[in-house]
């Protein structure tokens, strides 16, 4: 990686140049600062075409100004996070801001300024890189090093909103009167421009309106959630071609191999895949992916391919690393199948969305009981929750923009909700018999089994969008050995 000069704060038009530490280059000269100020073509991008989701957007955008009547809403991207030292992470736009905007770029700021009856919405970016006093190629963050940007001309064109400059917002909300509200959390910068006109109570009321206004998904977002699953589809296919290598490496090459489709068909994995092989199955959330992998265990893969849009499948398939399931894996297996196929059948319009949870967790604490690992009757095991040793957490949770989608949803909207058509969800029952769990006869001890797709919830009942994962146990064997054969 390329060491930058990085120049400190301009004072009008100068551009003093902070040497780095270990730098080569003492300086600059005046001869090569005024070179780099000419012979530059004009790239401005005229005539572009609006962004897929820019019709969604403005009625998202209408929808939150009728809610917040006469007051100013600030809705941040976020910033650049350092990973360490002078490198950053990839960006990620705050949810809210890239659901009312379509744009990714860091430090964006949508604001909708309260006119009238409604609101005026601008989105203010970082305009292209001054060619003047040489930031596009001093500056660590110059186009020279991290490349183009839009301008705010360009940024209008493809968002449908006008754009201004960010750089002269932070004073213009300083200066701001009237009530203002401001998702917290993703601008340090902006937030302190506001600290005097903002309470926390206020903002935490707009957080919460914009994640209920993604419960229910529209027509552009249920396209772009099928789209994540085909994509995952694709990526859990590369990882059966190639369990031989990662036997003989570990659960990193499984990761890999993943994380190759991801960036190939979308933007990244919708989060930390987990890729745990034999008793790493039991871990919910085991990211770590350094274990070994070895024929007679099973894996569970559970991940998900994250759109150019930013919407994400969650997926999740245990499978035979030999290509098929012992006697006990697939009575474990089936069982946690059973669970699942209940729950599915209770994702439908008018129910409550505990249905599908209740519905799985009475069928795995019918099996407990059946093999003797807890004592009955059901209805006794279900109301004290003893099931919950070996089926340890909930059976699903919305899914959309973020893997846990709206989670800032009063409970009545959410979990203490109505189904209806437009809803995405996952339904992931699993079992999971600890290493070291004495209450268990010892053959059970390590197997870990989940098995979750996302559903969406249509008028007439439910679509499953990652169906084209076979489930049944005979057909995971079939399908293994059909993709290990090509």
């Amino acid at each position: 990686m390329a060491e930058e000069l990085t120049p400190e704060t301009p004072e009008e038009d100068e551009q003093p140049v902070k040497q780095r530490k270990n730098g080569l280059y003492p300086g600059v000269s005046d001869e090569l600062a005024e070179n780099m100020t000419t012979g530059w073509a004009d790239t401005e991008l005229r005539d572009l075409e609006p962004i897929a989701q820019a019709a969604q957007t403005a009625a998202r955008r209408a929808a939150l100004s009728a809610r917040f009547p006469g007051e100013r809403l600030v809705i941040p991207a976020g910033n650049l996070k350092t990973r360490s030292n002078d490198t950053e992470y990839s960006f990620r736009a705050s949810t809210e801001y890239a659901y009312l905007t379509g744009d990714q770029t860091e430090d964006g700021v949508l604001v909708l300024e309260p006119r009238g009856d409604g609101h005026v919405a601008t989105v203010y970016v970082l305009p292209r890189s001054n060619r003047e006093n040489g930031e596009f190629w001093l500056s660590g963050q110059g186009e020279l090093w991290v490349g183009r940007r839009h301008s705010p001309a360009e940024a209008e064109q493809l968002l449908g909103i006008p754009a201004a400059d960010v750089r002269e917002l932070p004073e213009k909300l300083r200066e701001a009167t009237g009530p203002v509200r401001v998702v917290r959390g993703h601008d340090a910068g902006i937030e302190a421009a506001l600290t005097d006109k903002v309470t926390a109570e206020r903002d935490e009321e707009l957080r919460v309106h914009l994640s209920e206004a993604r419960v229910v998904k529209d027509d552009f977002e249920i396209a772009e959630l099928q789209k994540a699953c085909d994509a995952t589809t694709r990526g859990f296919e590369d990882v059966v071609k190639v369990l031989d290598k990662a036997e003989a490496t570990s659960e990193r090459y499984i990761e890999g191999t993943f994380f190759l489709r991801a960036r190939v068909e979308g933007n990244d994995v919708g989060y930390g895949s987990i890729c745990a092989a034999g008793p790493h199955a039991t871990t919910l959330h085991w990211v770590r992916n350094d274990g070994p992998v070895r024929s007679g265990d099973l894996l569970l893969l559970d991940a998900g391919v994250e759109t150019t849009t930013l919407y994400t499948a969650d997926v999740t398939r245990t499978l035979p690393i030999s290509g098929r399931y012992t006697v006990l894996q697939r009575k474990i297996y089936d069982a946690v199948y059973e669970a699942q196929e209940a729950g599915i059948a209770a994702v439908k319009p008018g129910a409550k969305y505990r249905d599908f949870h209740d519905a799985a967790q009475r069928v795995l604490a019918e099996k407990l009981v059946e093999w003797g690992l807890v004592e009955g009757p059901v209805e006794r095991v279900l109301e004290l929750g003893l099931q919950r040793r070996w089926t340890l957490h909930g059976t699903g949770h919305m899914l959309g923009m973020d893997v846990h989608d709206c989670a800032a949803a009063r409970t009545e909207t959410y979990v203490d909700g109505t189904l209806e058509p437009g809803m995405c969800l996952t339904v992931e029952p699993g079992l999971y018999f600890q290493a070291d769990d004495l209450t268990v006869p010892e053959e059970y001890r390590g197997i870990g089994v989940r098995i979750e797709d996302d559903i969406l919830v249509t008028e007439d009942g439910n679509r499953n969008l990652s169906a084209a994962l076979p489930r049944q146990a005979d057909e995971v064997e079939a399908w293994m050995a059909a993709l290990r054969q090509g």
